[in-house]
């Protein structure tokens, strides 16, 4: 983490307690603009990619679709890799504007894509038959995805913290007010710039074609990376510093050096390092092999003069070792969220099925098939609009007490609502494919079957509801359940667990194309109407029960929350706080 310490403790001089040019919310506009824009070009050029790669570059279905997977998986585990290296060697502001850079290029690369012919198989529009992609085109092509997740990984994994430095000032009595204001603005600049992206930009593409459609992204990419750097004069810029995940690396190095070490089980404060100030004295009893890495074993040699660690590689801290141990009791909870990220990542699938659909709205106007993710957005938003603001407090007034679901509560809902949304995808495709079959339309996966695309709603709606229960529900879980030391990694689990999803979905849909097709058609086949989406949906949604059953027996496993014990404290207190499970 970096504090303004950093900054050669000139916050001590007397001068600096007047106000600063530096920070402030002057800054705030440029850093939440670079986000928001980067989120409208980013996220807009994902939902029709599967239709760029099918059609204009030939690839078949699963194939694109595993594309899409591993870009997804790269666009949330390099915002991991890019808070380590920001934390530990470059700062945040340099992240981001490396990020900001990156994604310019890869955007202007994928947009060089469409312009020129070359750059692209050729494909005959009325055949749908497209020649193989060489090895130069590929090569253009991933190399534009790379980039732009390089790059988004540079601003996701940044912003947020760099925006929190700007008014994180310790002179400052109205802290806690004003970062949570920030943060509230930056989540709904966030959310506004995905309901942009999935609608406007997608608009764009189907009706204006590729070229306007990635010529756009590319323009706001630029001014996202030009409002950024308009403000560089005004930012405080923090030194980087050693990152929680060194900390962990070293944990885990001392307790192999020290494997052969007997740790003592009645442990005392004489044998364990402690950190200056730290609360605890001993380490806990589970995963005891990790205590091995605090103990002194010979302090002459272990310790220096001031009482530091000769060798941080060999002798870590109480603090260090139960950081970590923290990080894994809490994994396998988060494991059981990666299976309602697949069903999320099968949102291109249903791009494919909704461009065979009927999508008018009015005799003049369609819903573009790309942005039929806009209500997984918008239920999601409008139930934490409901949950906190109607139905928590009708429950509490009907009850005459405080009312609230618990975490483990929420995240098992989602879960349900993770397989429920498979089970609905699963039997609309099924009655669409019927009626494809019955209308003749076996050999013409692109013609439009009479069947309204609106009943994809349900897919999509209870999508939202398993994201806003399930996976809100997981990131308050792991920020009441870590050290307050491990906030920034708390914020990132989530999309740990979402690059996950995007591999295994990647290797689900790769295992239901080779094991399909030898036996005829595949389920997840480039013609739709010959193909069983259907059955690959069931497949998923049994996936998912099975997953929930997983994750009870981790909930069990697991026992009661930290918060749990403070809430059932203050109730034995008061007796005026009504929760309906442990945790």
């Amino acid at each position: 983490m970096e504090t303004p310490s950093d900054e050669k403790n000139t916050i001590r001089e007397p001068l600096l307690t007047a106000p600063t040019s530096k920070g402030g919310f002057k800054t705030l506009p440029f850093i939440l603009a670079n986000e928001a824009f980067e989120r409208v070009a980013s996220v807009g050029l994902a939902p029709n990619m599967i239709l760029y790669l099918t059609r204009e570059f030939g690839m078949e279905t699963a194939k694109a679709a595993n594309v899409i997977f591993f870009w997804s998986a790269a666009n949330n585990f390099t915002p991991i890799v890019g808070a380590f290296l920001a934390d530990s060697y470059v700062g945040k502001y340099r992240m981001i504007g490396f990020g900001s850079i990156l994604s310019l290029l890869g955007m202007v690369l994928l947009w060089l894509t469409a312009m020129f012919p070359q750059a692209r198989p050729y494909c005959d529009q009325f055949s749908s038959i497209c020649e193989s992609p060489t090895t130069p085109q590929l090569l253009v092509l991933y190399s534009s995805l790379g980039l732009m997740s390089i790059g988004a990984g540079g601003i996701r994994s940044s912003s947020l913290a760099f925006g929190a430095d700007q008014l994180d000032k310790r002179n400052n009595p109205e802290i806690a007010d004003t970062l949570q204001s920030f943060f509230s603005w930056y989540y709904a600049s966030v959310s506004f710039s995905a309901l942009i992206a999935v609608t406007c930009i997608v608009y764009i593409q189907d009706n204006l074609g590729w070229k306007m459609g990635f010529g756009i992204p590319v323009m706001l990419m630029f001014i996202s990376a030009l409002s950024f750097y308009l403000a560089s004069s005004f930012y405080i810029k923090l030194k980087a510093r050693t990152s929680l995940f060194t900390g962990f690396a070293q944990v885990l190095v001392a307790s192999f050096r020290n494997r052969h070490i007997d740790v003592p089980s009645q442990a005392t404060n004489a044998v364990y390092y402690l950190r200056k100030g730290s609360l605890l004295h001993v380490p806990s009893e589970k995963l005891r092999f990790l205590n091995k890495a605090c103990v002194v074993k010979t302090p002459q040699q272990d310790l220096t003069l001031d009482g530091n660690a000769s060798n941080p590689w060999r002798l870590c801290t109480i603090d260090q070792v139960e950081e970590l141990k923290a990080l894994i009791r809490v994994m396998p909870l988060c494991s059981a969220g990666i299976m309602m990220s697949v069903t999320i990542v099968q949102s291109s699938l249903s791009v494919i099925q909704a461009g065979t659909m009927d999508r008018h709205i009015t005799p003049n106007f369609e819903i573009p098939a790309g942005s039929f993710g806009m209500f997984m957005i918008i239920s999601l938003v409008v139930w934490i609009a409901f949950y906190d603001r109607i139905a928590l407090p009708l429950a509490s007034k009907m009850k005459g007490k405080p009312v609230r679901l618990s975490l483990k509560q929420r995240m098992g809902i989602g879960l349900l609502c993770s397989c429920a949304s498979m089970v609905a995808a699963a039997i609309v495709e099924y009655i669409r494919r019927e009626i494809a079959i019955r209308e003749g339309l076996s050999d013409e996966p692109q013609a439009m079957v009479h069947m309204s695309a609106l009943w994809l709603l349900p897919y999509n709606v209870l999508g939202g509801l398993a994201e806003a229960f399930n996976g809100i529900g997981e990131i308050e879980f792991f920020y009441s359940e870590l050290p307050k030391t491990m906030s920034s990694i708390a914020s990132n689990l989530f999309g740990l667990g979402t690059f996950a999803a995007s591999l295994v979905a990647s290797f689900i849909t790769s295992t239901v194309d080779d094991v399909t097709k030898r036996g005829g058609e595949s389920w997840v086949s480039s013609n739709i109407n010959k193909g069983h989406y259907d059955y690959y949906y069931w497949l998923l949604a049994g996936l998912n029960m099975l997953n929930f059953i997983y994750f009870l027996a981790c909930s069990k496993a697991y026992g009661p929350c930290q918060g749990d014990d403070e809430s059932q404290a203050q109730e034995s207190k008061k007796g005026d706080h009504e929760r309906i499970d442990d945790c």
